[in-house]
Protein backbone atom coordinates (compact mmCIF):
# COMPACT_ATOMS: atom_id res chain seq x y z
CA UNK A 1 0.00 0.00 0.00
CA UNK A 2 1.35 3.38 -0.97
CA UNK A 3 1.17 6.37 1.34
CA UNK A 4 2.26 9.97 1.74
CA UNK A 5 3.57 11.69 4.87
CA UNK A 6 3.54 15.11 6.48
CA UNK A 7 5.97 16.04 9.26
CA UNK A 8 5.03 18.25 12.22
CA UNK A 9 7.77 19.70 14.44
CA UNK A 10 10.36 17.66 12.54
CA UNK A 11 8.79 14.33 13.49
CA UNK A 12 9.85 12.50 10.32
CA UNK A 13 13.25 14.16 10.30
CA UNK A 14 13.95 12.85 13.81
CA UNK A 15 12.78 9.36 12.85
CA UNK A 16 14.92 9.26 9.71
CA UNK A 17 18.03 10.97 11.05
CA UNK A 18 20.83 9.41 8.95
CA UNK A 19 23.16 8.67 11.87
CA UNK A 20 20.47 7.04 14.00
CA UNK A 21 17.29 6.07 12.07
CA UNK A 22 14.41 4.84 14.19
CA UNK A 23 13.97 1.11 13.57
CA UNK A 24 10.37 1.03 14.78
CA UNK A 25 9.43 3.71 12.25
CA UNK A 26 11.16 1.70 9.53
CA UNK A 27 9.25 -1.39 10.66
CA UNK A 28 5.93 0.47 10.60
CA UNK A 29 6.56 1.83 7.10
CA UNK A 30 7.47 -1.62 5.79
CA UNK A 31 4.31 -3.13 7.30
CA UNK A 32 2.14 -0.54 5.55
CA UNK A 33 4.03 -0.81 2.25
CA UNK A 34 3.63 -4.58 2.19
CA UNK A 35 -0.16 -4.60 2.60
CA UNK A 36 -1.46 -5.67 -0.80
CA UNK A 37 -4.77 -4.94 -2.49
CA UNK A 38 -5.51 -8.68 -2.49
CA UNK A 39 -4.92 -8.83 1.26
CA UNK A 40 -7.38 -5.98 1.82
CA UNK A 41 -10.01 -7.59 -0.44
CA UNK A 42 -9.64 -10.96 1.28
CA UNK A 43 -10.03 -9.45 4.75
CA UNK A 44 -12.94 -7.27 3.62
CA UNK A 45 -14.84 -10.16 2.01
CA UNK A 46 -14.17 -12.47 4.97
CA UNK A 47 -16.66 -10.42 6.99
CA UNK A 48 -19.51 -11.63 4.78
CA UNK A 49 -22.76 -9.77 5.41
CA UNK A 50 -21.10 -7.94 8.32
CA UNK A 51 -18.40 -6.37 6.18
CA UNK A 52 -19.87 -2.85 6.25
CA UNK A 53 -19.55 -0.21 3.55
CA UNK A 54 -15.79 0.50 3.49
CA UNK A 55 -12.40 -1.17 3.77
CA UNK A 56 -11.58 0.77 6.95
CA UNK A 57 -12.20 -2.17 9.29
CA UNK A 58 -10.27 -4.53 7.02
CA UNK A 59 -7.22 -2.25 6.90
CA UNK A 60 -7.40 -1.58 10.63
CA UNK A 61 -7.53 -5.32 11.35
CA UNK A 62 -4.58 -6.08 9.06
CA UNK A 63 -2.44 -3.37 10.64
CA UNK A 64 -3.36 -4.55 14.14
CA UNK A 65 -2.47 -8.19 13.42
CA UNK A 66 0.87 -7.27 11.85
CA UNK A 67 1.89 -4.88 14.63
CA UNK A 68 0.99 -7.32 17.39
CA UNK A 69 3.03 -10.00 15.59
CA UNK A 70 6.00 -7.65 15.90
CA UNK A 71 5.50 -7.01 19.60
CA UNK A 72 3.82 -3.63 19.42
CA UNK A 73 1.60 -2.88 22.40
CA UNK A 74 -2.09 -2.76 21.49
CA UNK A 75 -4.37 -0.22 23.18
CA UNK A 76 -1.97 0.76 25.99
CA UNK A 77 -3.19 3.17 28.63
CA UNK A 78 -1.56 6.58 28.58
CA UNK A 79 -2.21 7.14 32.29
CA UNK A 80 -2.26 4.74 35.21
CA UNK A 81 -5.96 3.90 35.81
CA UNK A 82 -5.20 3.57 39.55
CA UNK A 83 -4.09 7.19 39.86
CA UNK A 84 -6.77 9.02 41.89
CA UNK A 85 -6.42 12.01 39.56
CA UNK A 86 -7.12 10.01 36.41
CA UNK A 87 -9.47 12.10 34.23
CA UNK A 88 -11.82 9.18 33.48
CA UNK A 89 -12.99 7.11 36.48
CA UNK A 90 -14.45 4.39 34.23
CA UNK A 91 -11.83 1.59 34.20
CA UNK A 92 -13.20 0.23 30.91
CA UNK A 93 -12.97 3.55 29.08
CA UNK A 94 -10.73 3.64 26.01
CA UNK A 95 -10.63 7.44 25.82
CA UNK A 96 -7.11 7.73 27.24
CA UNK A 97 -5.59 4.80 25.34
CA UNK A 98 -3.39 4.80 22.29
CA UNK A 99 -4.05 2.38 19.45
CA UNK A 100 -0.45 1.10 19.44
CA UNK A 101 2.93 1.91 20.91
CA UNK A 102 6.48 0.63 20.77
CA UNK A 103 9.42 2.29 22.49
CA UNK A 104 9.41 5.95 21.36
CA UNK A 105 6.47 5.69 18.95
CA UNK A 106 2.77 6.25 19.61
CA UNK A 107 0.46 5.25 16.76
CA UNK A 108 -3.17 6.12 16.10
CA UNK A 109 -5.07 4.48 13.22
CA UNK A 110 -7.62 7.20 12.54
CA UNK A 111 -10.45 6.21 10.22
CA UNK A 112 -13.11 7.70 12.48
CA UNK A 113 -15.30 10.81 12.29
CA UNK A 114 -13.71 14.12 11.44
CA UNK A 115 -14.85 15.47 14.81
CA UNK A 116 -12.27 13.18 16.45
CA UNK A 117 -9.29 14.76 14.65
CA UNK A 118 -8.33 17.06 17.51
CA UNK A 119 -8.41 14.25 20.05
CA UNK A 120 -6.52 11.85 17.78
CA UNK A 121 -3.78 14.47 17.45
CA UNK A 122 -3.65 15.23 21.17
CA UNK A 123 -3.35 11.65 22.45
CA UNK A 124 0.23 11.11 21.18
CA UNK A 125 1.13 14.47 22.74
CA UNK A 126 -0.27 13.35 26.10
CA UNK A 127 1.77 10.14 25.88
CA UNK A 128 4.94 12.09 25.05
CA UNK A 129 4.82 14.96 27.53
CA UNK A 130 5.21 15.09 31.30
CA UNK A 131 2.01 15.16 33.30
CA UNK A 132 0.88 15.46 36.90
CA UNK A 133 -1.01 12.19 36.49
CA UNK A 134 1.08 9.01 36.68
CA UNK A 135 1.87 7.72 33.22
CA UNK A 136 1.75 4.10 32.05
CA UNK A 137 3.58 4.82 28.82
CA UNK A 138 6.13 7.37 27.66
CA UNK A 139 6.70 8.00 23.98
CA UNK A 140 8.47 10.75 22.05
CA UNK A 141 6.86 10.94 18.60
CA UNK A 142 3.35 10.27 17.36
CA UNK A 143 2.21 8.76 14.06
CA UNK A 144 -1.35 9.23 12.80
CA UNK A 145 -2.40 6.79 10.05
CA UNK A 146 -5.40 8.02 8.10
CA UNK A 147 -6.99 7.97 4.65
CA UNK A 148 -6.26 10.43 1.87
CA UNK A 149 -9.22 11.99 0.09
CA UNK A 150 -8.65 9.55 -2.78
CA UNK A 151 -8.71 6.56 -0.41
CA UNK A 152 -11.86 7.90 1.26
CA UNK A 153 -13.68 7.81 -2.09
CA UNK A 154 -12.19 4.63 -3.57
CA UNK A 155 -12.37 2.70 -0.29
CA UNK A 156 -16.05 3.47 0.29
CA UNK A 157 -15.47 5.44 3.49
CA UNK A 158 -18.25 7.45 5.11
CA UNK A 159 -18.39 11.10 4.07
CA UNK A 160 -17.80 12.22 7.66
CA UNK A 161 -14.41 10.48 8.01
CA UNK A 162 -11.47 12.80 8.67
CA UNK A 163 -8.85 12.71 5.92
CA UNK A 164 -5.09 13.18 5.68
CA UNK A 165 -5.64 16.58 4.09
CA UNK A 166 -7.91 17.68 6.93
CA UNK A 167 -5.42 16.50 9.56
CA UNK A 168 -2.78 18.71 8.00
CA UNK A 169 -5.09 21.72 8.21
CA UNK A 170 -5.69 20.98 11.90
CA UNK A 171 -1.94 20.94 12.53
CA UNK A 172 -1.84 24.62 11.56
CA UNK A 173 -4.79 25.52 13.77
CA UNK A 174 -3.50 23.53 16.77
CA UNK A 175 0.19 24.27 16.34
CA UNK A 176 0.69 25.76 19.81
CA UNK A 177 -1.12 22.82 21.49
CA UNK A 178 0.67 20.07 19.54
CA UNK A 179 4.07 20.50 21.14
CA UNK A 180 5.38 17.02 20.36
CA UNK A 181 6.73 15.83 16.99
CA UNK A 182 4.17 14.06 14.81
CA UNK A 183 3.99 12.35 11.43
CA UNK A 184 0.71 12.17 9.52
CA UNK A 185 0.60 9.15 7.20
CA UNK A 186 -2.04 9.27 4.47
CA UNK A 187 -2.95 5.96 2.83
CA UNK A 188 -3.42 6.20 -0.92
CA UNK A 189 -6.30 4.58 -2.80
CA UNK A 190 -5.97 0.94 -3.87
CA UNK A 191 -4.42 0.51 -7.31
CA UNK A 192 -6.58 -2.38 -8.53
CA UNK A 193 -10.08 -1.94 -7.09
CA UNK A 194 -12.70 0.41 -5.70
CA UNK A 195 -15.60 -0.13 -3.33
CA UNK A 196 -19.14 0.47 -4.60
CA UNK A 197 -22.25 0.55 -2.42
CA UNK A 198 -25.58 -1.14 -2.84
CA UNK A 199 -28.91 0.58 -2.10
CA UNK A 200 -29.75 -1.51 0.93
CA UNK A 201 -30.05 -0.42 4.54
CA UNK A 202 -27.53 -0.58 6.02
CA UNK A 203 -25.38 -0.10 2.95
CA UNK A 204 -22.81 -2.76 2.13
CA UNK A 205 -19.72 -2.39 0.03
CA UNK A 206 -18.83 -4.47 -3.00
CA UNK A 207 -15.44 -4.84 -4.63
CA UNK A 208 -15.17 -3.65 -8.23
CA UNK A 209 -11.96 -4.20 -10.14
CA UNK A 210 -10.54 -1.19 -11.96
Amino acid sequence: MNFKTHSHRYGQEFLEYPDNPNQDWHELKEIIKNISDNEIIEKFMSKGNGRGKSVSQAINSIIKDKLIDRNWRSEPNIFNPEDPNHPDPNPKSTRFRLDFAKNDLAVEVAFNHGEAISWNLLKPVLSSEMNYIQKEIDTRIGVIITATSEMKIAGGFDNAVGTYEKYIRYLITMNTQLVSPLVIMGLNAPETFIIEHDDGKPKKGHVKNK
